[in-house]
């Protein structure tokens, strides 16, 4: 499989080294690296593309290095950036490091022999350089009318750029130098707004050693409807089931529209060229069924979570469009149940006056609130338009602490898509 190829047909190119094909013309196995911003202990969804290129890479045959900017990070990359960042130290970039490396070993591989992924730390070869040694060694080799030339720069001449942050391009213009004399590392790879700092790196190369370097960038995903990608309201959409949960994860991707299904399906997941095909055209002739985001979170929710959480994630969103029964949801973790009823209208009541059984009418009006009047509770429940923990009830129900979720739940359903959580306290 031609790598250049591969991404080009995925819609993953932006711009690259026109000599770069030659790159792949020799046979050799190529070693490539994407740098990682370790800012956070999580990957988010926003890192996925650079992931994917390396993936496709190793796929390929070729070799996949992931670089933690442990030194970089403790500067701040001034790209798309309007205002400088917090420094980290380095032990929070150390914790960060560990658990992105956990991460990524879900989405490359780490153990396949000749050219299996490996991660790197340019605070490693950055920690002994003195200020002096840099400026003499890599400083000279770079003016700073090249430097003043970066669109990274220019657009923060009017706000202000500190001197940290414009010496950002020479510490990662080094970064490539090191790997391509120490890892034999010939490319680097990054989102369209990295293109100044990696060409910084090939220049950089050919003034000190009079090598070859290459770059190649990917564009900057966007959404159909001008939202940026991977923000909900809550922030990003986070790889750690801490920070985001699978079930929102997945959720994520499921709500996809049409037109940016199509384009995501192409550059985050690993379905042939010849399934995507199959399933766009399925999905356009019955676009109701939403097969193309359907597969998209299945692919994604799989190798960055697990199956189970998959499955799990299907069976607890199938709740909420009218399946599922009382036995489903007493099955969910109290996690996973909060997540899928997560912003629904919620009410409280004591745990004493269930005890006692409340009066399934009195409990819908007068201790929760969530009809108005008795009377219009009263015809709801006539016309079988109501559920308790996904069970139709009548008017002569009695709710107690047997309809207890969780030990503290009762989950009251008006009609197909109304829901409302009482919470016992």
């Amino acid at each position: 499989m031609n790598f250049i190829d591969e991404l080009r047909r995925r819609g993953m190119v932006h711009d690259m080294t026109p000599e770069i094909h030659d790159l792949f013309k020799t046979g050799e196995m190529v070693t490539a690296y994407v740098g990682i911003d370790p800012t956070a202990d999580s990957l988010h969804i926003g890192h996925l593309v650079g992931i994917m290129m390396l993936k496709h890479l190793q796929l390929a045959g070729h070799k996949p290095l992931a670089l933690i900017g442990g030194a970089t990070g403790m500067i701040g990359d001034p790209s798309g950036k309007s205002e400088e960042r917090n420094l980290l130290s380095e032990d929070t970039i150390r914790h960060n490091q560990d658990c992105i490396r956990k991460q990524l070993a879900k989405l490359l591989d780490f153990d396949s022999g000749k050219n299996a992924a490996e991660m790197v730390n340019n605070y490693d070869w950055m920690k002994e350089f003195s200020f002096l040694g840099f400026v003499r060694d890599v400083g000279k080799h770079i003016t700073v009318n090249y430097m003043m030339a970066k669109d990274s720069v220019k657009k923060r001449l009017e706000t202000g750029i500190s001197f940290t942050e414009f010496t950002y391009q020479l510490v990662q213009g080094y970064d490539f130098l090191y790997l391509y004399e120490h890892n034999n590392c010939k490319l680097q790879m990054g989102g369209s707004d990295q293109w100044g700092n990696i060409t910084t790196g090939t220049e950089l190369i050919r003034r000190k050693t009079g090598g070859d370097a290459y770059a190649l960038t990917c564009p900057l995903i966007t959404k159909a409807d001008g939202g940026k990608f991977g923000k909900t309201e809550e922030g990003n959409v986070w790889l750690d089931p801490a920070r985001t949960s699978p079930y929102k994860f997945y959720q994520f991707w499921l709500n996809t529209s049409d037109e940016d299904a199509e384009k995501y399906i192409k550059i985050f997941t690993l379905y042939s060229h010849a399934e995507i095909e199959q399933m766009v055209t399925r999905h356009k002739e019955a676009p109701h069924l939403r097969e193309l985001q359907k597969a998209l979170a299945q692919d994604l929710t799989c190798r960055v979570h697990c199956e189970d959480d998959y499955q799990a994630s299907v069976e607890s969103s199938a709740i909420l469009f009218g399946a599922g029964t009382t036995e489903t949801l007493k099955n969910l973790s109290e996690e996973l149940f909060l997540s899928v009823f997560e912003g629904v209208p919620q009410s409280e009541i004591s745990k004493e006056k269930l005890t006692a059984g409340i009066p399934v009418i009195e409990f819908l009006a007068d201790e929760t609130g969530i009809f108005p009047s008795r009377g219009e509770a009263r015809r709801t429940i006539k016309e079988n338009a109501l559920s308790i923990n996904k069970q139709k009830v009548g008017d002569d129900k009695i709710v107690g602490t047997d309809d207890l979720l969780n030990g503290k739940y009762i989950l009251v359903q008006k009609g197909k898509k109304n829901y409302f959580l009482v919470i016992v306290k």
